[in-house]
């Protein structure tokens, strides 16, 4: 099981698989904005766990492993996002949904993926709207972000 830093290191690597013939040190440090040793000590773990094909001042290419996990943290990534937007979280969407995908149980984001299903699949107005409206009491949330 990895940890989650080396899920994050993992999965952009699968991103940036996608769009690139091939892929660096540089890259992958330039897009989670960590040093090149950071990135070189992931590189060395996740090779050693048969994720990835990388050697010092080479490209890095995925494992056929490394392809199948990367696709799957992209996608639940994915999702997260979708659902805090399903539910008109007021927050900052990747950073919230890059906590959760680290800490849920599979099968919490299991169940979120049913959910997000369920409340796609329902002619809902919008039970989740934000409520503007200018006599509103304030939420409970105000009194813990002023903390």
């Amino acid at each position: 099981m990895l940890s989650p830093s080396l899920e994050d290191y993992l999965e952009e690597i699968y991103r940036l698989s996608l769009w690139k013939d091939k892929i660096r040190v540089t890259d992958i440090a330039n897009q989670l904005n960590v040093s090149l040793p950071s990135v070189v000590n992931a590189l060395k773990k996740l090779n050693n766990e048969n994720y990835i094909c990388y050697e010092p001042h080479s490209e890095i290419t995925l494992t056929r492993e490394g392809k199948k996990l990367g696709k799957l943290l992209v996608k639940r990534n994915a999702m997260l996002q979708d659902f805090l937007k399903t539910i008109n979280s007021n927050c900052d969407i990747a950073k919230e949904a890059e906590a959760m995908e680290h800490y849920l149980s599979s099968s919490t984001i299991l169940a979120i993926e049913r959910l997000l299903k369920f409340l796609k699949s329902k002619p809902i107005k919008s039970m989740f709207a934000q409520q503007n409206k200018p006599n509103a009491k304030k939420h409970w949330s105000k009194d813990i972000e002023s903390l």
